[in-house]
């Protein structure tokens, strides 16, 4: 690979937390709070300059105040770096924003950074798993779109596209085709990022590139028919955005943990 050119911002995404209102609670067996506090150690360790912080949806399983501001207490340890929250369809939107100091930060939104801007979409229909990009929801993106003077990075919860999973891929985005539309429309749009899926993927569509993240407590194992739990640890995704509109990216998982998951739970 050819060497880089100027400074990249470093964009840190995490998501899909699940975390409950009581630090006990669990999902699939596993407890999501000490799963999220491991995560969160291994960025801390990582990633000595952030830029950018993305919590991509499903940050509580309960959607209870108590658990949205746990959250927040624990993201202090990135003090003064910009967080921006995305809804996932387990999250409830009031007491998320009502546990947000900048309640701004809640998507949708935009944050502006040197170079990019990144705009955030709320893909969730409320009460309803599968996700959808309403009338709304698509005129704020190519408002927000037509704006940009800079490399643009467009974040949602729920996937656009396919992932191979049959029984995961019936919540993909239902206005998939219209997204991608006005995405094609402009030619700065580098990437689009996504959660929910619970498992790593990269890929690219048309010049764009596509990324999804690993949870930060229970894994989806790729590629199957039916709902299955991967063995595999947590883990979050970092970018490094160049001032030319290249994107490098990779995931970084929790080493030497066992994690106990109660495979025999069918769904969550």
């Amino acid at each position: 690979m050819a060497p880089q050119t100027g400074k990249a911002l470093r964009v840190v995404q995490f998501s899909d937390s699940h975390l409950f209102a009581s630090t006990d609670g669990k999902l699939l067996g596993l407890n999501t709070d000490d799963s999220l506090n491991r995560v969160l150690d291994l960025i801390e360790k990582e990633q000595p300059h952030i830029d950018l912080l993305l919590a991509t949806g499903d940050l509580a399983q309960d959607a209870k105040p108590a658990s949205y501001a746990r959250l927040l207490q624990k993201l202090q340890r990135f003090a003064g770096v910009p967080c921006y929250w995305l809804e996932g369809n387990h999250d409830v939107t009031e007491p998320m924003r009502d546990s947000l100091p900048e309640p701004e930060k809640l998507s949708p939104a935009v944050a502006r950074l040197p170079g990019w801007d990144v705009i955030l979409l709320d893909s969730t229909i409320p009460h309803e798993v599968p996700g959808f990009l309403h009338e709304d929801d698509l005129a704020f993106l190519e408002e927000n779109l037509k704006a940009a003077k800079q490399n643009v990075l467009v974040c949602l919860h729920h996937q656009p596209v396919p992932m191979g999973c049959k029984w995961l891929d019936t919540q993909i985005v239902g206005s998939a085709d219209r997204f991608f539309e006005i995405i094609e429309r402009y030619s700065h749009v580098r990437a689009v990022i996504w959660g929910h899926v619970h498992q790593e993927f990269a890929g690219e569509r048309k010049g764009v590139k596509l990324f999804s993240v690993p949870s930060t407590c229970v894994q989806f194992k790729p590629l199957s028919e039916d709902f299955a739990i991967d063995d595999i640890a947590p883990g979050y995704r970092w970018f490094d955005l160049y001032p030319d509109g290249r994107i490098e990216s990779g995931v970084s998982r929790v080493q030497g943990i066992k994690f106990e998951v109660d495979f025999s739970v069918k769904g969550y």
